[in-house]
């Protein structure tokens, strides 16, 4: 058996059970792997909301699909050292500086021209010292850390995607510790697919706008950035990302529903326009990565 070369991987939340849309993108992502002869990971990324027994739920639904993977399953909440260690090492280059806007503040602030709504002004960038200590005392009051960013030296980077070509987006002077003290999403991310040897990431579209984030911090930590491959989101008979208050939308639900594994994974198959999947292998095995429609899925499921 010939050594993979690189990883994929995929990585659930564990805020509740995983929908078909996140099922989808699970098997895509261990596909792409598995095609290209890479190994393919699981992390949990519970430094969020984490919800009782959502965990293995994930687990177990993903192996009922047919899908495998290399290694130990990974927590990103047990990767705190490694994490840190990333922001000491922006931190001794200069890049790192401590915000003390709220999220309205920031919201409500003019934005530079061109910049998406939400991107950050700038405004705690370069404070006098005074400024600051005022913040820090406003901090204090509020009983919370100052935010730490990324004192950004662009205002866009380029990422190459299978599906969407050439994306240049916008960089901003993103957060790298939140005000909680936890390190914020795109900051662990790309530690943690380095430390993995992740070089394929793929996952739904609607992260496509971080990739060209996250490509440029793993440049200033000198580390690889991976390839990218964004999966059209699913979507409910209205258009709206699908959500679990959909109805009978995850593995589980459609088991009690009187469906079988195999009869959702022909739904998955024929989203994919290859009817008559039964497992994964089937994906693997049939799938043209190069005929995947860029429009949403559509989920339509009966009662």
């Amino acid at each position: 058996m010939s050594t993979p070369v690189g990883a994929g991987r995929y990585a659930p939340s564990p805020s509740g059970d995983l929908h078909l849309g996140n099922l989808r993108t699970a098997v895509l992502a261990w596909a792409l792997a598995r095609g290209s002869s890479r190994a393919f990971h699981l992390r949990i990324e519970d430094l969020d909301r984490v919800r009782e027994g959502a965990e293995q739920r994930q687990l177990e639904d993903l192996a009922a699909l047919g899908l495998d993977w290399d290694g130990e399953v990974v927590r990103q909440s047990e990767r705190g050292a490694a994490h840190r260690a990333a922001l000491d090492a922006l931190t001794a280059q200069g890049l790192v500086y401590e915000c003390y806007c709220t999220r309205r503040e920031i919201l409500e602030a003019p934005s530079a021209p061109h910049a998406p709504p939400g991107a950050y002004p700038g405004t705690c960038r370069d404070l006098a010292p005074a400024a600051r200590e005022a913040g820090r005392e406003r901090m204090r009051a509020l009983r919370r850390e100052p935010a730490l960013r990324l004192r950004a030296g662009t205002d866009a980077w380029s990422v190459q995607d299978l599906w969407a070509g050439q994306v240049h987006g916008t960089v901003d002077d993103l957060v790298l510790r939140r005000g909680d003290g936890v390190v914020a999403y795109n900051l662990a991310v790309v530690v943690d697919d380095a430390a993995a040897g992740v070089d394929q990431v793929v996952r739904a579209d609607d992260l496509l706008s971080s990739a060209p984030r996250q490509a440029y911090l793993a440049h200033l930590l000198g580390l690889p950035a991976p390839s990218y491959a964004h999966v059209p989101l699913a979507v409910n008979a209205r258009g709206d990302r699908l959500a679990k208050r959909d109805g009978a939308v995850t593995l589980r639900d459609r088991f009690d529903r009187g469906e079988s594994t195999a009869q959702v994974m022909g739904r998955i198959g024929d989203s994919l326009g290859i009817p008559g999947c039964g497992t994964a292998a089937d994906v693997l095995t049939r799938w043209d990565p190069a005929s995947l429609v860029r429009e949403p899925w559509v989920v339509e499921l009966p009662d």
